[in-house]
């Protein structure tokens, strides 16, 4: 791989400027490709964006850039947040306070426009094949904004396929957002949004699903089996809580979609469980409804001053031994449910004893 570098003006960064949002940005009279697939959205805020224009104001260096050699152009390997802060700045769409005043690009005087678009850019120009170009990319973004692992996915399968699925799921009015956004965390020009739909259709086997799926025309399929999640979801647990976000509803619907279920039923036991002071992880709730499974509640432990009540009560005999066993070491006892917590028992010092470490771990109904 050849690298070599060059310093590039402003205004030659801006000339044939051209931002077509889901479609592309381009600059550096249409030759540079600003937002390739597998780059991250723009996620510089006012106050980021405004630094990189004060930086340039000052004549303070700027981090460099690094482009890659691709057909008869360019395409931005590292430095999107910067470049598209300038590009947007010189393009008139937003502000910046100078002297205590905003000022716009063209509120600038000729002087200090002139000074913005040349000053110089230093660019780190490489050229090579697609996994060499890849791996740099990699490398390059160790440093400063640290990158999500779905965007360095993206890096690696770059295609058809994720254009199309970032259409759905990257952009922040995509259709996965309108439809989810109640349901899943993180955001989605951070890809979390795309990793999640992803995790649940491939059943954790992300890499191998975009492998498999690099050069497909489009991502339908992954956008269906998301749509019919949520549906089912909408359907399913029609009165929305707060605890259903960041549930991991994919695996739910993968067991349960073909089950009939009764959403009035379900919603009479969500109610229950998250009036029980017990219950200490209500997210696991709508996993337990419908499968049973206890430990996704996080049931609340019994506390230190329970159990030393509990052996100080049983003297450090515990029920399940023989009587001819003498007393255990509190350190060689755990606390149990007299009355399980499945059939109404609670977790408070007069259901509480202590059982032998042998018997709580072999003891039916935990």
């Amino acid at each position: 791989m050849e690298i070599s570098h060059r310093d590039v003006t402003v205004a030659d960064l801006f000339e044939g400027y051209d931002d077509k949002g889901e479609l592309g940005v381009r600059g550096f009279d249409g030759l540079l490709d600003i937002r390739p697939a597998y780059q991250r959205e723009f996620v510089y805020d006012d106050k980021l964006k405004k630094a990189v224009i004060e930086t340039l104001r000052r004549n303070f260096p700027l981090n460099t850039m690094y482009w890659a050699v691709s057909g008869n152009g360019f395409e931005l390997m590292d430095g999107q947040q910067r470049t598209i802060s300038i590009c947007q700045y010189v393009n008139g769409d937003y502000s910046v306070n100078i002297d205590g005043s905003p000022m716009f690009f063209n509120n600038l005087t000729p002087e200090r426009q002139k000074q913005i678009l040349e000053y110089k850019l230093s660019v780190y120009v490489c050229e090579g094949t697609d996994g060499e170009k890849l791996e740099w990319f990699r490398i390059i973004n160790i440093a400063g904004l640290k990158l999500e692992p779905q965007e360095l996915r993206n890096a690696i399968y770059t295609g058809p396929w994720l254009s199309d699925a970032k259409k759905w799921f990257s952009r922040s009015g995509a259709p996965a957002v309108a439809i989810g956004n109640k349901l899943l965390n993180g955001t989605p020009n951070r890809q979390a949004y795309l990793e999640t739909a992803l995790d649940w259709v491939s059943k954790g086997q992300i890499e191998q699903y975009m492998a498999q799926r690099q050069h497909d025309p489009n991502a339908n399929q992954l956008w269906t089996y998301f749509k019919n999640v949520v549906d089912w979801v909408n359907l399913t647990f029609p009165n929305h809580r707060r605890e259903m976000k960041g549930v991991a509803w994919g695996p739910l619907y993968d067991r349960f979609h073909d089950v009939a279920l009764n959403p009035v039923s379900l919603e009479a036991e969500v109610t229950r469980l998250m009036r029980d002071n017990d219950v200490t992880r209500k997210s696991g709730i709508y996993d337990f409804v419908l499968s049973g499974n206890e430990n996704a509640l996080s049931i609340r432990a019994f506390d230190d001053n329970m159990k030393r009540e509990a052996y100080e009560r049983q003297a450090g005999i515990c029920p399940a031994c023989p009587p001819s066993k003498g007393p255990w070491a509190i350190n060689e006892m755990e606390a149990d449910h007299i009355t399980p917590w499945s059939k109404g028992g609670k977790t408070n010092a007069e259901n509480c004893q202590m059982l032998c470490k042998p018997h709580n771990r072999t003891k039916s109904g935990k």
